[in-house]
């Protein structure tokens, strides 16, 4: 059925979909305006229904509210979101306050969002001012440094007609055999957490067959504690646009789409200024090949960040995770072969194949420096998310293979007494504060010691926060963004969340075999990273935080029963 709905949104082409007309009305259909999309769209009125209803921005509980309070765990650790909650519940009613995971601001905290525009830090003692002009300017800020002797990802763009130059110069001197090769030798993988080898997906789509191919921006940055993509769309928006350019090229696609969170609003304006600016531009094309850029705008899923369920919101269906086989470079988007990258990859490639004006058929000097950095497997530089538990929270870019210690030296260190740094979002490892001196910048250093890099952000966890409650807000998050397709997720964090709660209310101790054997039932049935990386961080805090775990368990519940038994007959 879902092949079917995807060739049924193709008629319709990327320039009106399902999922925007539902996403732009900025208000929930009428009954009477979803059968007139299903007859426009040639599906159900329980296909229009069933997508509509997916999301939280559109017809989930939190539509159409007046202010929204960030929930996500860099807030929630910075223990200022009571505060925020009852201001805003002051200021506009209890009924008009809604809640967000996540809105990026995890340098400043104190995070919420009212009409679409986004505040943190003490912007929340300005509510009054704010209410009366929602449009005005945050005051936000955070630190933006850069390790590196000549900055990658952080680089100046002065001049923008200049910078892409770069590309009518590759596209005289090279073919496109070589610049993938290029890609590859520079060693050059994912950034959005996986990993997986850059050049590998774009030569896969290539070669794929397909009249139509696209290239898919994926912007969906939901896990908390990261920010780099924001800064990036923001800041440097159009490395972002060159490198889908390219991607473009080398893989046969006409079509690039930024999918950017709802979430990130200043992420979607500047963009579309930069899309507006390229298309100034004297770019090299030909009758047979353009190259145009699409910003779809999310709606509040996090599963949409899983790139199978991307297409399939774009689409206009459901977004929930497919089965791979077959990969997106095969049939992503549409049905058709399709490159999907994050945006720290995409913002790489200018880099990576700048020759600096060598001559024709030398390799770019950006392909050895790029490869020359990191371990060998991870390569490159890799830009750090570090939250207000830091003295100088923000955006660092660092060479892959860098100490973690050094880039907490490099933030200051801690602002506040932590046990533990929360990495690579909601389902990234636990790094208790001893482990820290043994873990380097690069999925392999992560991987071996147990954590995961992912999207490399850092929230800090206070020496105050309980782990028991980290564990219930884990599986609640899991539960709640879960996509429901598959029940190892769906069912299993809602049974984790459960078992959790009880746990903390007293009810009923946590059983550890059925806890263990629940996680391992998610890491292995799970569809996706959802419900397959969950496990993670909660087996890292078993493992690392026991002692604080254990009078939650229900083992420990039994002894200490059998002690006080013990000494009530000596008395």
């Amino acid at each position: 059925m879902s092949k079917n709905l995807s060739q049924l949104a193709r008629r319709k082409g990327i320039e009106h979909t399902l999922f925007q007309e539902l996403v732009l009305s900025e208000r929930p259909k009428s009954s009477q305006e979803k059968s007139d999309l299903a007859k426009a769209f040639l599906v159900g009125e329980s296909v229009v229904s069933g997508t509509a209803s997916f999301y939280d921005f559109i017809e989930g509980d939190n539509a159409g509210k007046k202010a929204y309070v960030c929930n996500g765990s860099s807030c929630l650790c910075a223990g200022t979101q009571d505060t925020v909650k009852q201001t805003l519940a002051n200021e506009f009613g209890q009924h008009n306050i809604g809640h967000v995971t996540c809105l990026g601001r995890c340098a400043q905290n104190a995070a919420f969002q009212i009409d679409g525009n986004n505040f943190s830090a003490t912007d929340i003692n300005n509510l009054s001012s704010i209410a009366k002009e929602p449009t005005r300017l945050s005051t936000e800020s955070y630190t933006v440094e850069c390790t590196l002797a000549e900055p990658i990802l952080t680089a100046e763009i002065n001049n923008v007609a200049e910078y892409y130059q770069l590309f009518n110069q590759l596209i005289a001197n090279y073919s496109v055999n070589e610049l993938l090769t290029f890609i590859s030798d520079s060693g050059l993988r994912g950034r959005g957490g996986a990993g997986f080898p850059t050049g590998f997906k774009w030569r896969s789509c290539l070669e794929a067959q397909g009249d139509e191919k696209y290239i898919v921006c994926n912007a969906d940055e939901g896990d908390a504690g990261a920010y780099s993509d924001r800064y990036l769309l923001e800041q440097r928006p159009h490395a972002v646009l060159f490198g889908m350019l390219v991607s473009g090229y080398l893989s046969g696609a006409k079509t690039g789409i930024l999918y950017i969170r709802d979430e990130y609003p200043d992420a979607i304006i500047n963009t579309e200024k930069a899309i507006h600016e390229f298309n100034q531009l004297a770019i090299n094309f030909t009758d047979e090949w353009q190259f145009t850029f699409k910003i779809v705008r999310g709606a509040g899923a996090y599963i949409c960040g899983e790139e199978t369920a991307l297409l399939r919101s774009i689409e206009g269906q459901r977004p929930v995770v497919s089965v791979r086989p077959p990969f997106p470079t095969q049939s992503g988007l549409f049905g058709c072969p399709t490159v999907v990258n994050n945006v720290e990859t995409f913002g790489s490639v200018h880099y990576i194949l700048n020759n600096n004006g060598q001559a024709k058929n030398i390799e770019p000097s950006g392909v050895k420096q790029y490869a020359s950095m990191g371990n060998g497997k991870s390569t490159g530089s890799k830009l750090i998310s570090l939250d207000s538990a830091f003295n100088k929270p923000g955006v660092y870019e660092v060479a892959m293979g860098t100490r973690l210690a050094d880039v907490i030296a490099l933030a200051g260190g801690f602002s506040k007494a932590i046990k533990a740094l929360h990495i690579g979002g909601p389902l990234g490892g636990i790094v208790p504060v001893s482990a820290i001196e043994k873990l380097t910048i690069d999925f392999e250093s992560f991987a071996q010691e147990g954590f995961l890099l992912g999207h490399a952000s850092v929230i800090g966890i206070p020496e105050s926060f309980s782990m028991i409650d980290y564990m219930a807000h884990l599986f609640e998050f899991t539960a709640a963004e879960s996509c429901g397709k598959c029940y190892p997720c769906q069912i299993g964090s809602t049974r984790g969340q459960e078992m959790v709660e009880n746990a903390i209310a007293g009810k009923q101790g946590i059983n550890n075999d059925l806890l263990n054997d629940l996680l391992e039932t998610m890491q292995l049935g799970s569809l996706c990273a959802l419900g397959g990386g969950v496990p993670l961080p909660i087996q890292n805090i078993l493992q690392y935080f026991s002692d604080e775990i254990a009078p939650y368990l229900e083992s420990s519940n039994v002894n200490s029963e059998k002690q006080n038994n013990t000494q009530q007959e000596a008395k």
